[in-house]
């Protein structure tokens, strides 16, 4: 069974995080490059848009979280306090999370994109040209770049798609090249 038919069977084909039943679509939380049931949810294109920066936030939208917090599936937990984080500025927010538990895993990974952290003090990754780089984008190396530990040779023009940030240093990312991970200097590689 695909992972998507496996999240509509687990949530009724309805949004895990709002109950929406229209315009379904599974979402995998970032940092992740697997799509499996884990790593994923079931979100609405409405959901989907704002989580993705696509739409703005409409913090009324996401007053059904106090319900989705208490999933039992991780990945809605995560998602739920990764929203609940941006929109810790309204009240209600503030007290939804003071009410919520994640245990230790859970919390690490639900920090992995710097939801919790001021805008201040995000590491933002850059590509070449200055554009910023976000978890799951897809770069081409601007030069040939020779892999250490390894006699391969990334080239120039190569796409590296679904890049991993990495959350203490702005200049790394990490990405497949062939069928091997390797981390990159951002200086090296331009946004597709």
């Amino acid at each position: 069974m695909s992972v998507l038919q496996t999240l509509k069977d687990r949530s009724n084909n309805t949004c895990e995080l709002c109950s929406s039943t229209e315009n379904l679509k599974q979402y995998t939380i970032p940092p992740s490059l697997n799509e499996n049931v884990a790593n994923d949810i079931l979100a609405c294109s409405t959901c989907f848009d704002q989580i993705n920066g696509d739409l703005e936030m409409n913090p009324n939208h996401w007053r059904c979280l106090n319900e989705s917090m208490w999933s039992e599936h991780l990945a809605v937990q995560i998602m739920a306090w990764r929203m609940l984080q941006r929109l810790r500025n309204e009240e209600w927010p503030k007290d939804l999370l003071d009410m919520m538990y994640l245990n230790d895993e859970a919390l690490v990974l639900a920090r992995a994109t710097g939801e919790h952290e001021d805008e201040s003090a995000k590491i933002i990754h850059k590509d070449s040209n200055g554009v910023v780089l976000n978890a799951g984008d897809s770069v081409v190396l601007i030069k040939d770049l020779k892999v250490k530990g390894s006699s391969m040779i990334a080239k120039q023009g190569t796409a590296v798609r679904n890049i991993r940030l990495d959350h203490e240093n702005d200049k790394y990312i990490e990405g497949k090249v062939g069928s091997q991970q390797i981390v990159i200097i951002t200086d090296y590689v331009k946004k597709t």
